[in-house]
């Protein structure tokens, strides 16, 4: 099967929908089938034969965060060259109403289109006023996936229609049996990995929960890692307690998995906005132990006992949370082998299975993925003045 991915966000840049999307053409490519991908980028020198670069990114505000998309003349001549130089069976487009490739692709192809909806949100201003630009988009899918409960149920309830839920994968065999970095790990050590300077991603949750688990554990350390500045990080750290900090750097997919085993608990302090978690996946693959927030995608995720949980952004109980199970090695094992359990449901090779059902779906009676000469950026445009 010839399949096209689009990815809306920064190829260069870290992010789960690109993790998700490196794991999809690595898995189908071992499963034979011929994969291509389009995202923005800076250029295409250093990547991979299979990637084609729609443009430079530009930040933009989006979904409580800020996100690095193309759009514009530009790259709407890229989307639709690449289409024209494809003979695409299948076109799958992650995120399709993010402002981005994946809308231009969608706007720009017919035929067999898959989208696959990854954000999560209680209420969207974007989606609610842009309801009839969505629609544009949500009348070309054939079919619809959302990588979570929440997220099936964030666009179901804007946009309407109905998603097959499928969750984003982990090469569990990648992560599983790493050794951790030279040094670690070292007794009473917590790992935070992501943004750090993103509100998001809770790590003011975890840097005031610090001194009252350094009151009950003194020797306890924290590592940080991820991209970030470290003196804005470290700002509102009280000076007694800097020296218990860590910074690991940006950590790239080759060293994630031993990132991961280098602490003696993994914390995801996240306050919102996570439709799935899949950093939590890698976690429960590479045998680390998780406190995480109570969010529901979360919760989803570690299905009640993969992980220990505390009350969102709440530094208190993440304290108390954090104190009993340093105190408490044998819960930890027992953290590490209910997530290795829970992660085999999301092992890449039953996630493609399901994806390839999908487009087995879609393409019936198809005769492949076309430039859509009617659906011209202009012509969608003049259509919403006209209403």
């Amino acid at each position: 099967m010839r399949i096209g991915i689009v990815c809306p966000y920064d190829w260069d840049a870290p992010g789960g929908v690109q993790v998700h999307v490196r794991d999809q053409v690595r898995e189908f490519t071992r499963l034979g089938h011929e994969v291509q991908v389009l995202a923005p980028s800076d250029g295409e020198e250093g990547k991979p034969a299979w990637f084609t670069s729609g443009g430079p990114a530009r930040s933009v505000s989006y979904n409580g965060s800020v996100a690095r998309l193309a759009f514009g003349i530009g790259p709407t001549r890229r989307v639709r060259e690449w289409i024209r130089a494809h003979d695409f069976d299948v076109l799958h487009v992650h995120e399709p109403l993010a402002p981005s490739l994946s809308l231009l692709a969608v706007w720009s192809a017919t035929g067999p289109i898959v989208g696959t909806f990854h954000s999560s949100m209680e209420r969207s201003r974007v989606l609610s006023a842009g309801n009839a630009i969505a629609q544009t988009v949500l009348e070309k899918l054939r079919g619809r996936i959302a990588v979570s409960e929440a997220a099936r149920r964030t666009f179901a309830e804007h946009v309407g229609g109905t998603f097959v839920v499928i969750p984003n994968g982990v090469d569990i065999e990648a992560f599983a049996g790493t050794d951790a970095l030279p040094g670690h790990p070292r007794p009473n050590s917590l790992l935070f990995l992501g943004r750090m300077l993103e509100p998001r991603k809770g790590l003011a949750v975890l840097l005031a929960a610090l001194p009252e688990i350094a009151a009950a554990v003194p020797d306890v350390t924290i590592l940080l890692a991820g991209p970030g500045d470290q003196d804005a990080v470290i700002a509102d750290v009280a000076p007694e307690h800097r020296e218990r900090i860590e910074f690991l750097g940006f950590v790239d997919a080759e060293r994630k998995a031993a990132t991961l085993r280098s602490a003696t608990l993994y914390v995801a302090p996240n306050t919102g906005g996570e439709s799935f978690g899949i950093i939590l996946t890698e976690a429960m693959a590479a045998g680390a132990p998780i406190v995480a927030s109570d969010l529901p995608a979360f919760e989803s995720v570690l299905d009640g006992d993969a992980g220990a949980m505390f009350r969102n952004e709440d530094p208190h109980d993440l304290a108390r949370v954090v104190i009993q199970l340093l105190r408490d090695p044998g819960e930890r094992e027992a953290l590490v082998r209910r997530g290795h359990e829970r992660v085999q449901a999301f092992d890449w090779q039953r996630v493609a299975q399901d994806i390839l059902d999908v487009y087995d779906s879609v393409i019936t009676g198809e005769t492949g993925v076309r430039e859509d000469l009617r659906g011209q950026l202009v012509g969608r445009f003049a259509r919403f003045l006209e209403v």
